[in-house]
């Protein structure tokens, strides 16, 4: 009898064991579906307040509401492409197989103007690079553009997807909390309902105040830009202040590409009275955008969307960047402020949960 109990136990956890891994199998095929359901999701979260103000506000019928929100985030995703054309066409042109070796020519004379300028200062660090070969890095740029090309076939699939999904996300807001509401166990079903109300509500001003705080560090870059005289400032501006969703990483990635593409938008000028002075100033001023963005537009936009302070919202993101890299400091923010309301609701009375809620 024992032996047969022992024999069932096995077998039942093998079964368990079988089925986790085959769920896991199976999601990890289905990824680039999930993926389109969490972008449709999050589109709908930003889409939400517009929605609202077009039913309840100027009374259009749900329907024409949700329609007229796509029409306007579809005609804002179409200027920002056509915003890009120019940049892309210029930047294929230049980096052609017919112009590769012009290319190289002018990044080969940059950086013997920069040789040149830390051997003045008698630097000699730069000496050993002077044999570098550049032909074999850049050859290699035109095949990066049509694995690029290649992948646009592919977006346009996703996107489709993303569209669809979100019509219907957006149409019947329920329809994703009813989802969810089919794997919560009966008896808390109530709570969890409210709790995702609160959640739809928090994560839907997050967004819109990503938006404004790209929106806001868009402006200042392409002041700045355009103040220096750089080609594509408006292209660049909104590329460095794109990086700025992924936390701290984004920053610095954005201030390495405008200080590349600064010197080689002066390129055929002096290095040492042109090119590095304006990159330089360039990056001064960046640096003060940054400042203005980490000490007052983001703590403001976080704090008040989240209901969270600045402290815990950037130990929140360093945590998740030390345990999922940068995937977990884009997504940290969101799942902690879902984290907090669901614990308020189950564990209010927690001394813990109770100080860290109190503002929700």
């Amino acid at each position: 009898m024992n032996s047969k109990i022992i024999a069932n136990g096995i077998l039942r956890a093998l079964t368990i064991i079988l089925s986790l891994v085959l769920l896991l199998f199976f999601l990890f095929k289905i990824q680039s579906v999930i993926v389109y359901i969490l972008i449709a999701a999050i589109l709908s979260l930003i889409a939400r307040p517009i929605i609202l103000f077009l039913r309840r506000k100027l009374k259009f019928p749900n329907t024409l509401s949700v329609v007229t929100t796509m029409l306007l985030m579809l005609g804002l995703l179409s200027g920002l492409i056509g915003m890009f054309i120019p940049l892309i066409i210029k930047q294929s042109e230049s980096l052609s197989l017919l112009h590769v070796d012009e290319l190289q020519s002018n990044i080969q004379n940059i950086f013997n103007q920069i040789t040149a300028y830390f051997s003045s200062k008698g630097i000699d660090v730069l000496s050993e690079l002077k044999n570098l070969n550049f032909a074999s890095e850049f050859k290699q740029i035109p095949n990066l553009l049509n694995s690029f090309l290649s992948a646009i076939g592919s977006l346009s699939v996703g996107l489709f997807s993303v569209l669809f999904i979100s019509f219907f996300f957006m149409k019947d807001s329920k329809l994703l909390k009813n989802g969810v509401m089919t794997i919560i166990p009966n008896k808390t079903e109530n709570r969890f309902s409210k709790s995702l109300e609160i959640i739809n509500d928090l994560l839907s001003r997050y967004f819109i105040g990503l938006i404004f705080q790209i929106t806001i560090l868009f402006i200042i870059y392409t002041i700045i830009l355009l103040v220096f005289d750089i080609d594509n400032a408006i292209v660049i501006a909104f590329l460095c202040a794109l990086l700025n969703l992924i936390p701290y990483v984004g920053p610095m990635i954005g201030a390495v590409i405008m200080f590349i593409l600064s010197m080689t938008s002066n390129i055929g000028l002096d290095f040492q009275t042109e090119i590095l002075p304006t990159s330089l100033w360039i990056m001064f001023w960046y640096l003060i955008a940054q400042l203005v963005d980490n000490f007052a537009s983001q703590p403001l936009i976080f704090s008040k969307t989240t209901k969270s302070h600045p402290l815990e919202i950037f130990l929140i993101i360093i945590i998740g960047g030390l345990l999922f890299g940068i995937t977990g400091m884009i997504t940290a923010v969101p799942c902690y402020t879902a984290l907090k309301v669901i614990l308020k609701e189950f564990l209010s009375e927690n001394k813990i949960v109770k100080s860290l809620t109190k503002d929700i």
